[in-house]
This record gives C-alpha cells, structure tokens and sequence, in this order.
C-alpha cells in the first residue's frame, strides 16, 4: 500500500541502533564453566557446614553448648542441666554445696530454654547485692541479653534480674503479678522457708511455667522448710501438711522413711556435693593464730563473763532471754568497740537505780583503759607478711568500722562490705577490692553470694560459732575458678570461749582441712533437740571452770564424729532411687 506522502505519520524512520547489556550473560558463562550457576565450590561448602551446625543430632543433647564461646562448663553442671530439661521438666532445687557453680547450671538450663524457643520471658530474682553480679555472668558467660532493673520499664524486657524486695513491693508487685513468665529463677531460696511470709506469698501468686530455686542450704532448722520450698516448686509433690508430717517427720529435724523420703525428694532437687567426683579444686592451707590478750582485754573478758553469768543464774537459766547478753560475751573476744555499743543500748533499758546499770558502766570503764587491739595488730603482721589481697571476716558491725580506721592510719587501702549498704555500693565496693584496695572487710553479709576468686588469702577476726556459716565465708575463695591455692588465717584468743570454738571447729569436726560433704546433713541430726549455737552457750553459761567447758566440747566433738561417720556411710539424698536401693 503506498504510503501517502501527505500524512507525516505514514513517513519511514532512520533505524534505530538498539544496544543489550551483555554482561550478565558473561557472568553466568563464567559461572557454567566453573562450577555451576549459583557460586564457585568454596562457598558452597560453607553454606552446607552452616545448614549441618543447625541439624540437632539428637533431641538428649544440650544445644546451648555450642552457644557458649566463653565458658566451658564441668561435666557435674553439663548432667545437671540435662536432668531438670529431660526428667524435671524445667522444675527443681539446685541445691548443690557451696562454690560448685548453681549459677552457672541455672544459666545452663535458662540458655537451654531460650536456645530451644521454650522460654522468652525469663525473672530472675535475687539478693540485692548479687543482681549486677547475675547481669554479668549471663551476659559474659552465656551471651544472654540479661538487664538489672532499675526503672518500671525495665520489668518490660525479656530477661530481668532484680532484687526480691523491689519485686515485691508496690507498684512493681501488681506489674510482675499480671504477667506471665516463662521461667523464674531465684537465688538463696532458703529465704522462702516460711509459707507465712509476704515473699513466699508473692512467689505462689507469680505465674510461671519453669521455676529454678537455688540454695546450699534446703534444710535449716526443720524438716516443714523443705517441704515449704517443694511445695512452691511442684504443689502436692509431697502430699499435703499432714500427708508430710504422718510419711515422713518422727520430730522437727528428725525424718523417717528415709527411702521414700529421698526417692521424692530425687524427682525436684539436685545436690552436687565436692566430695562426689573429679571436681577440680585447689588446696586449702589452715592456719590458727592464738593469741594472748593484754591485761587490760583479758580485765575487760572476765568482766563480762562474770556480768553475763550472773544475769543467767538471775533469769534461771532462762537461754531465750540471754541471746543479747551472751552476743556481749563475744563481741568482747571481736573488739572493745563492738562490746562498747551493746553495753550503751543496754544502760539505756535498765533503771538508772539499778545495781545492773552500775555494773554496766563498771565494765565500760574497764573498756577506756584498753589502749590497743591484740587482734588487729596480729592481722596487719599477717598483711604485711602475705603482701596480696586478703578478705577479713567479722560478725560486728562496730569491729568493721575499727578495723577500716586502723587500716587507713597506716596506709593500707580497705574497703567495707556489709548488708545494710545498698545494691550500688556493694558492687562499688566489689569494684575498688578487685582494683584498687588490698583489703576487704565483711561482716556476714559478705558470706553470702560473692564471688572472690581473685582474692586467695581470709583472715577470720572473729569465728561464727555454726560451721556452715564458716564454710560459706571460706567459699567465696575456695570457689570453682581459683586458681590458687587458699590460705585461711583463724584468730583466736587464749583462755576465751574463743579457744573453745575453735578447738571445736578445728580439731574436733576437722572442718577447715576437709571439705565436710555432708556438713549440713550431719548438723541435721545433731541438732534434733537445740541447735549447735544454743547447745554452746548453755555450755559456756552453766560451767563452773575452764576444764569443763572443754570437756563439754570434747563431748561435743565426739558427738559430731559419730554422726558424721553414720551419714559418710548412707547413700546421698540426690542419687537416683535404684541406687539407693542397692
């Protein structure tokens, strides 16, 4: 059809020179030639290595272990978390002895649970002065995004530590009540022994679908604390009150049907003792210094003794009454200032008219003659002598204080630890002893939780007269992660009830150079009727001399290795029940 010349529409175009991007076909030839369309071999290779870590072998295997760069975790902790996965069901006591790592087993177990998509939403409660310490072992050991609560919106993270008295008060409490956790973890769950008490209460009323209780110490003082605990991990697991006490309790710490007793008990906790395997610990060296009190401390000692005695021939013999005067009695074996206080407090509640008052004030004239501190003293030639850091122990407020300013006065950098300073403190305090100061002082509280690895050399000032809380004073260095050997320096002062206590300790329950398995199974028996502590001081008020208090305490002694030869022989509580059989 012609085209019409009139129409420009209609009219021829020059030809267009069109131009294709070839270099993506270049690519691909490339690719053929070499291996195929996607990548060469090498990457290849390493998306398969990557596609087979992922694979899980087998559903008994932990997978959490190939998560944790920086920690290798002890074959004891490894079996611990793989029973509370596969036989607990995420439900138990961690019980184990002091310094074996129940921190590191509850991390275990909670980067199980967040590795296999179990558990998001995780609260871990704890002492107030362990919550940062917590913070940074999961976030270091396990690599879990853990923070401490600080503000109200914290509580809206997915894994937070915080302190059990912030938890449970108001407006925390109605906020952490109206969710639902997938775990909860608490520390020193000891503290929950008692059902009535406003912090069990607010554990029971907590959803939670997994729960890790964590404690050295299940049983205290009666058989109905562990059945408090258990109960508030798995209700009904024992039977209920009376179901308890008709199976199981002949008197307050005495159990029966032990057999029983144990095969239920096997089902909720796991206690790892020291004594059980190859656990990896270094040495401890024991050294007892005796020392010999000035006339002027020794005028003071036998001032108290004879007030003390008094009064509890006044009080017939009354012991509960006598708890604040016998604490008087050692608190003068600590320091005189320790002793000047309690004697205030008590002049102040006793008629200015009273012989008492006078005697009161007679004794703390006696005090301003003392000029030094025998004690203090021996501990800055040990200090000088070690030249490293060394943590000293004392049960009293008032010889911590002594002891800070005696330190600074000749130039030695101390640090205070103790219970009524607050959460940031303390771990300020943690901070300064590991950098900067060569000395710790604690009272109790630094028994309890810390972990002083780093630190190898502990001065006892003063000795608790109940060796489990000794041997907790002792575990926060002889602890798993030490690498040295621990030396352990036990002042005492001669011809003192001291003496007594540590001839007791020493060398009548061995208790410093073994490590007593079954310590407080063993204290278990022993105090069916009174406690140690209450069985020392009515031995100490009652004597009429010196030779029968250690007569006492031979006695005492010979008692506490008859028990303990009876339980080194029985089959441990967390073994499984076949066993026990045999």
């Amino acid at each position: 059809m012609p085209i019409n010349p009139g129409n420009p529409s209609r009219q021829k175009h020059a030809p267009v020179d069109i131009q294709f991007d070839r270099t993506w076909f270049s690519e691909l030839e490339q690719r053929l030639n070499k291996n195929g369309p996607w990548d060469d071999f090498t990457l290849f290779g390493l998306a398969y290595e990557a596609e087979q870590s992922r694979i899980v072998s087998s559903f008994d295997e932990l997978q959490c272990l190939k998560h944790l760069s920086n920690l290798e975790p002890l074959p004891h902790q490894i079996d611990t978390a793989t029973k509370v996965l596969h036989e607990m069901r995420g439900r138990a006591i961690l019980a184990d002895e002091v310094g074996l790592g129940k921190t590191i087993e509850a991390g275990l177990i909670l980067k199980e649970y967040l590795v296999r998509g179990l558990a998001r939403k995780v609260l871990i409660l704890v002492p107030a002065s362990l919550v940062l310490q917590w913070v940074r072992e999961l976030n270091q050991k396990f690599g879990i995004p853990a923070v401490a609560q600080k503000k109200e919106y914290t509580w809206h993270y997915d894994v937070v530590v915080a302190s059990m008295d912030t938890a449970k008060r108001d407006p925390h409490k109605d906020l952490l009540l109206s969710n639902e956790y997938d775990m909860l973890i608490i520390d020193e769950a000891h503290k929950l022994k008692n059902k009535k008490t406003t912090n069990y209460q607010f554990i029971t009323q907590l959803r939670k679908k997994y729960c890790l209780l964590l404690t050295a110490t299940p049983v205290q003082n009666d058989l109905s604390e562990l059945y408090n605990l258990i109960t508030l991990l798995k209700p009904g697991q024992l039977g209920g009150v009376g179901d308890f006490a008709a199976n199981f309790i002949v008197g307050k710490r005495l159990p029966k049907n032990e057999g029983q007793l144990q095969k239920e008990l096997s089902k909720v906790m796991i206690r790892n003792r020291r004594s059980d395997g190859n656990i990896g610990f270094t040495k401890r060296f024991v050294k007892n210094v005796p020392l010999t009190l000035s006339d002027e401390e020794l005028d003071l000692y036998n001032g108290v003794t004879t007030f003390v005695k008094e009064r509890y021939n006044e009080l017939n013999g009354d012991i509960s009454s006598m708890l604040s005067l016998v604490t008087l009695q050692r608190e003068v074996c600590s320091s005189r200032d320790a002793v000047f206080l309690t004697l205030i407090n008590l002049s102040k509640k006793t008629p200015p008219d009273s012989p008492i008052h006078a005697k009161i004030w007679e004794l703390v004239e006696k005090i301003k003659r003392i000029k030094a501190n025998t004690k203090a003293e021996k501990a800055l030639e040990l200090i000088e002598e070690m030249n490293d850091k060394v943590i000293i122990f004392t049960e009293y407020r008032q010889t911590q204080d002594y002891l800070l300013n005696f330190f600074r006065s000749k130039d030695i950098i101390a640090v205070p630890y103790s219970g009524g300073m607050n959460r940031g403190k303390k771990d300020w305090m943690m901070d300064l002893f590991r950098s900067r100061a060569q000395i710790m002082i604690a009272t109790e509280a630094g028994g309890e939780g810390i972990n002083l690895q780093f630190c190898h050399h502990m001065i006892n000032f003063d000795l608790p007269w109940n060796p489990m809380r000794v041997e907790q004073r002792i575990g926060r260095v002889h602890r798993l992660g030490q690498t040295n050997d621990v030396k352990i320096y036990n002042l005492s002062t001669s011809g003192t009830i001291e003496e007594h206590i540590l001839n007791l300790l020493h060398e009548k329950i061995n208790m410093f150079e073994l490590v007593i398995g079954q310590l407080d199974v063993i204290l278990e028996r022993m105090e069916k009727q009174d406690s140690l502590e209450k069985r020392l001081y009515k031995m100490m008020l009652e004597a009429n001399s010196e030779d029968e208090i250690r007569a006492n305490v031979d006695s005492l002694g010979k008692s506490f290795k008859e028990i303990a030869n009876t339980v080194a022989s029985e089959p441990y509580v967390e073994k499984e029940p076949e066993v026990e059989a045999n």
